[in-house]
């Protein structure tokens, strides 16, 4: 009866020992699962916040290229050499941010297609994502176009500009001979002489020829042009003669001038320039 009763208390004691092992064994296993689910959950979460870290820059990439977009829209082609360096600069930049956003991409999209986390939605923001840095890229270059579209413009105009300078300067110089030859002919047209002397004054420069019995003349031979004064019809309306008596030798339309007396001196008045000058540009003055 007692060796009964001590086999079925050995019984017991295994029985309850075996059934502690169990529910150790099956509590181990179970906190084993539950910190795997916990490492896989933030593993996920750190990729999904990457992903949405990956949104927000590739947002801000298109904010970039937009900005590039304006400058070459609004200056239509007339950037600075320094502004066209800066913006051939940012578009490198873009280019290569472009790449290495597209690696992270690639590299979350293989880590998302190993997890059991992954939803329809993360692999749609990844479809999105891949599309949107396509289309930037797409951008990008056309971008580059742009800007060597307004490179090749601006070369254009720097051509037209110097061909333009050219005709200008050519025609500012034809203009100008042109004046120049008008202004001479001008003054060489309204050019007069005149010569003031007595009458052996006038005789000694061959101005006049006298002779007995014979009638004088009047710059006949080689006179001294020396010898006159060079005025501009234009300007001269009036000649002191400084002596009491005169007379003009030269021919001189009567009512187109007239000899004043001012104080003691006589004074050649010109009363119609046009007229008094028109038989010749010489006038001659005896005075005593």
């Amino acid at each position: 009866m007692k060796k009964l009763i001590f086999i079925t208390l050995m019984a017991a004691t295994l029985l309850s020992s075996c059934a502690d092992n169990k529910d150790r064994e099956e509590k181990e296993q179970a906190q084993a699962l539950a910190a795997a689910s916990q490492e896989q959950l933030a593993e996920a979460v750190q990729d999904r916040d990457q992903l949405l870290g990956l949104v927000n820059d590739i947002s801000a990439d298109m904010s970039e290229i937009k900005r590039l977009e304006n400058i070459l829209t609004v200056s239509g082609g007339s950037e600075t050499p320094n502004q066209q360096d800066q913006i051939r600069a940012d578009i490198a930049a873009l280019q290569q941010t472009l790449q290495e956003r597209r690696t992270r991409l690639e590299e979350l999209e293989k880590k998302l297609k190993n997890s059991d986390l992954t939803n329809s939605k993360l692999k749609q923001t990844i479809t999105n994502l891949r599309a949107q840095i396509d289309s930037q890229a797409s951008e990008i270059e056309q971008l580059k176009t742009s800007l060597n579209e307004a490179n090749t413009r601006i070369g254009e105009l720097n051509t037209a500009v110097d061909s333009l300078n050219t005709t200008v300067a050519d025609v500012t110089n034809a203009k100008n001979e042109a004046e120049q030859k008008s202004e001479d002919l001008a003054n060489e047209l309204n050019t007069c002489y005149y010569a003031i002397g007595s009458k052996s004054e006038l005789k000694s420069h061959n101005i006049i020829e006298t002779g007995f019995l014979r009638k004088s003349k009047l710059m006949k031979g080689q006179f001294d042009q020396k010898f006159f004064t060079t005025a501009d019809k234009r300007s001269l309306s009036s000649i002191s003669l400084h002596s009491k008596k005169a007379e003009v030798l030269t021919n001189h339309p009567a009512d187109s001038y007239e000899i004043e007396t001012r104080g003691e001196q006589k004074v050649l008045v010109i009363k119609n320039a046009a007229k008094f000058w028109s038989l010749s540009n010489f006038l001659v003055v005896k005075i005593d």
